[in-house]
């Protein structure tokens, strides 16, 4: 009998690409006995992601059968205790939480250790060296771009996980040459959200043709562009850029514009953002989906003409689906913009344009549009050719000798 597998990731909380690399890394591993874990004990399914245990509780009940754990992907090699217990609050909490122990470190350190279950200062990487009761660990499509500027400790216990790890790949350059200098040979695979279309094309076509999304395809029927940005958009100015793009190429090209939310935990999406947007825009050209759920985006971006936003597994979308798509960058040196260009560097199709800011949009925007259709479906099938013969091994570590099995 196979041992039972904790798929382990930030799914605990609403990011999409969190709760879609759930969902993509339980359909590759068919047969196998699955529990997800998190830090906490989370009910997703509403939205389309899993029902989470928190890990110690999980692992405590699992230890006699020795379980494996696989990180499923995302940015979490970077990410500090700080950061991931911020990100598990309530939105109405978040800011007044960051407000009262910020000038707090005492309270502070123990609220984290409180949130996260422990003393880990990167609590999304697993090691077997503290927690002994698993047999082996893996690591699919992470990242880590920022790992190089850790602080030296959570840096040091991050690279004595993955040393300690069965298999490692990582979904960036960036994240490989940080690992690589401290003598890790990881693999470099895109992402496994390339996987989406042909893992779950069938379920998304039909979620696109019911409900809201129906409606919203329906109030445009020559077509709209699927547009997501995060709240660090919030700023006036950058709200008017991007209204006044919008204008321009929505107008000049007939199409209509839906605004979506890709993330409802903290330093995430904002309803109110969206809604100021819209608000300067034609009311006749822009809606905004009020669902948050993984199916209803990945529909959502599917039946648009192309999809626009700060979202990195929106982007990745989009490519699974052969569409244009750019990327909107709040400021060229934030976090995101730089986790962003380390991945579209990696992936991305030569000549299309990668990261823009707000003032930049509408002739980026004509760009992405005017490339060749061909182009952008070869690409697609190419990563998520490489993507499944990459993972090859990694499902023959898990039981998976054929990954046709699995897609």
């Amino acid at each position: 009998m196979k041992r039972p597998l904790i798929l382990f990731g930030a799914f605990d909380r609403h990011n999409f690409g969190d709760l879609l690399l759930a969902r993509v890394a339980s359909a590759l591993l068919p047969g196998r006995e699955l529990h997800f874990a998190g830090l906490a004990a989370r009910d997703l399914r509403p939205w389309g992601g899993p029902l989470t245990r928190a890990l110690p509780e999980l692992l405590a009940e699992r230890a006699p059968r020795r379980p494996d754990l696989l990180h499923v992907g995302g940015e979490i090699l970077d990410c500090s205790a700080w950061q991931a217990a911020v990100m598990l609050l309530a939105p109405d909490q978040a800011q007044a939480t960051i407000a009262y122990l910020e000038p707090r470190p005492a309270e502070r350190t123990a609220w984290v250790e409180r949130v996260t279950g422990g003393q880990a200062l990167a609590p999304y990487v697993a090691s077997r060296a503290h927690l002994p009761a698993l047999h082996r660990t893996f690591f699919a499509g992470v990242g880590g771009v920022g790992l190089d500027r850790a602080p030296s400790a959570q840096r040091t216990e991050v690279l004595a996980a993955l040393r300690a790890a069965a298999f490692v790949s990582v979904r960036d350059r960036v994240t490989r040459a940080t690992l690589l200098d401290a003598g890790i040979p990881a693999r470099l695979l895109p992402d496994p959200a390339v996987l989406v279309v042909r893992l779950f094309g069938d379920l998304i076509q039909h979620q696109a043709g019911a409900g809201e999304l129906a409606a919203l395809r329906g109030a445009f029927p020559h077509g709209y562009l699927a547009l997501q940005i995060s709240a660090e958009f919030a700023d006036d100015a950058c709200l008017a850029a991007l209204a006044a793009a919008l204008r321009a190429v929505l107008s000049a090209a007939g199409l209509g514009l839906v605004l979506f939310r890709a993330g409802l935990a903290p330093w995430h999406d904002d309803l109110g953002v969206l809604q100021r947007l819209a608000a300067r825009l034609p009311a006749a050209s822009v809606r905004i989906m009020a669902s948050a759920h993984l199916w209803d985006i990945c529909g959502l971006i599917s039946c648009s003409r192309g999809y626009a936003g700060s979202s990195l597994h929106g982007r990745i979308v989009a490519t699974a689906c052969g569409l244009p798509r750019l990327s909107l960058v709040p400021s060229a040196d934030s976090a995101q913009s730089t986790k962003l260009a380390a991945y579209l560097r990696s992936w991305e199709l030569p000549g299309l344009p990668l990261c823009v800011l707000p003032a930049g949009l509408a002739q980026t925007l004509w760009q992405a549009l005017s490339v060749d259709a061909h182009a952008l479906q070869r690409r697609a099938e190419s990563l998520a050719t490489s993507c499944r013969t990459g993972l090859a091994d990694l499902q023959g570590w898990l039981g998976l000798r054929d990954p046709d099995q699995a897609a």
